[in-house]
């Protein structure tokens, strides 16, 4: 395993203290080693006070260190932390506006002007920009935050970076609850031919694509007792594109779409009046459904994949969840992961439903 030197990093967290007007006492001041998801270690003089996030994908990745109640005053820079017009971390950061925020395509020096102690970045930016922050001297750890399996790991890095595995294991548990939860109660079921799909439309015309076959949306359909239909279909390391030729021929018994630029719901109402769709499977039998989300779509690899994976599985399979209030499992959702109460869940989270939501 490679040791990341990290004596530069010290003379940044000197240099920060000095442009800051100095630092509260770190309450950690040992030497830190953290293993990231590339199976580095990555040598810290201590727990780091100062934390930049940057790179793509980075909303996920805000969105799973705000977890922990010490990141408002740790993180000093991240780049948009937003998907389309909504922004979590703006919500429930109170000095978001203080913050650095970085562009899409901001460079070694912009984050070393910030004196970051550590920069998390995705694993897959290690080569194009995790590599030039290092060449100057200031410490990288990588995450993924990719697939179920990934979460517990990436969870623990982060308690390590803010100081707080207590609070990585609690998080990790809940996921553990969550999940074991939805597939002990799959297991044995017959699992329906099922399809999910992107949509996209450009100068009026509609796309649909379908993820590969180790994406997170891929493993929540398995995971909630589904039989995905696209995986032979789904080649490469992207969204593949499907006819609606090959979405007739696939003839699946349940369909889900998913929408990041609009609603949706909408999208299924216009699909159910098509007359192309009409003799599908799916939507005969009133399974054409919008997948859900509230400030961003539940499928991707944000912390809130799990609350995407316990919908599916109660429209799966609805005869094994017949208890299940989805409205209730969002709102312990973010009480458990973030401590919002009911008032803030009820101005602030519940406005924002969409797709086939109560």
């Amino acid at each position: 395993m490679k040791i990341i030197p990290s004596i530069l990093a010290l003379a940044l967290l000197l240099g920060a203290c000095t442009a800051s007007g100095g630092q509260q006492p770190n309450p950690n001041p040992d030497p830190l080693v953290v293993t990231d998801a590339l199976d580095r270690q990555v040598a810290l003089p201590n727990a780091p006070q100062r934390v930049v996030i940057t790179g793509k994908g980075l909303f996920m990745i805000a969105d799973a260190a705000y977890i922990f109640p010490e990141a408002p005053q740790r993180i000093v820079g991240l780049g948009n932390a937003g998907q389309g017009t909504s922004n979590f971390i703006a919500l429930i950061d109170p000095d978001y506006e203080k913050k650095a925020i970085l562009g899409n395509d901001a460079g070694a020096e912009q984050i070393a002007a910030l004196h970051p102690d550590v920069v998390i970045l995705k694993s897959f930016l290690a080569e194009k920009v995790g590599q030039p922050i290092e060449a100057i001297g200031i410490p990288v750890v990588y995450v993924d935050f990719e697939t179920p399996e990934q979460y517990p790991r990436d969870l623990a890095i982060l308690g390590q970076i803010f100081d707080d595995p207590v609070r990585a294991e609690t998080a990790a548990a809940y996921y553990r609850k969550m999940t074991t939860r939805i597939e002990q109660a799959v297991t044995g079921q017959t699992r329906p031919r099922t399809l999910m799909l992107v949509y996209s439309a450009k100068d009026g015309t509609a796309a649909f694509k379908v993820p590969p076959s180790n994406w997170m949306q891929t493993r929540m359909m398995t995971m909630a007792g589904g039989d995905p239909v696209w995986t032979e279909a789904a080649l490469g390391g992207s969204w593949t594109t499907v006819s609606l030729e090959q979405i007739a021929a696939w003839n699946p018994d349940q369909i889900f779409v998913i929408a990041y630029r609009e609603d949706s719901a909408q999208v299924v109402a216009k699909l159910k009046s098509d007359p192309n769709w009409q003799p599908l499977r799916a939507v005969q039998n009133g399974n054409l459904l919008a997948f859900p989300g509230d400030l961003y779509s539940w499928d991707q690899p944000d912390p809130r994949w799990i609350l995407g994976l316990t919908w599916l599985a109660g429209r799966l399979h609805p005869e094994q969840f017949p208890d299940l209030d989805i409205t209730a499992e969002i709102r312990d959702f973010y009480r458990t992961l973030y401590g919002l109460d009911a008032e803030f869940f009820n101005i602030h989270i519940r406005p924002t439903f969409h797709g086939d939501l109560p």
